[in-house]
């Protein structure tokens, strides 16, 4: 239970700096994505806590590239949801190749980092 906890504390951080970098304009968009997919490799770290992080690593590439594949579709009921807030920032809007790559990128550097900091913690 205080590892969920921890993890939650460290989704409303990176909630809070992902906000953040939309609305300083000397940061490149690419670090919200890469925070975005830092986020959910925490919420599914919650959920699979008890498999190895490679597994949470996997399931939150996965769920990322679903989200910005998502965003080809144009279905009416979706594009509805994308155009509120809570839509938007949790579904994106328009695709780029880009955001697959920041994804990645972003959720690597986390992974290394999480796991090291746990290897010492043990």
């Amino acid at each position: 239970m205080k590892e969920r906890i921890r993890l939650l504390f460290i989704i409303l951080i990176l909630i809070v700096l992902g906000l953040l970098s939309r609305t300083i304009r000397l940061l490149p968009d690419f670090v919200g994505d890469a925070i975005w997919a830092m986020m959910i490799y925490c919420c599914w770290r919650i959920i699979l806590l008890r498999k190895e992080r490679f597994v949470s690593a996997l399931a939150s590439l996965a769920s990322s590239f679903a989200v910005e594949f998502s965003q080809l579709l144009t279905m009416d009921w979706l594009v509805r949801i994308r155009s509120t807030f809570l839509g938007h920032m949790l579904f994106g809007q328009g695709f780029l190749w880009s955001d697959l790559v920041a994804y990645t990128v972003g959720l690597a550097v986390f992974f290394i980092l999480t796991t090291r900091i746990e290897e010492r913690n043990q």
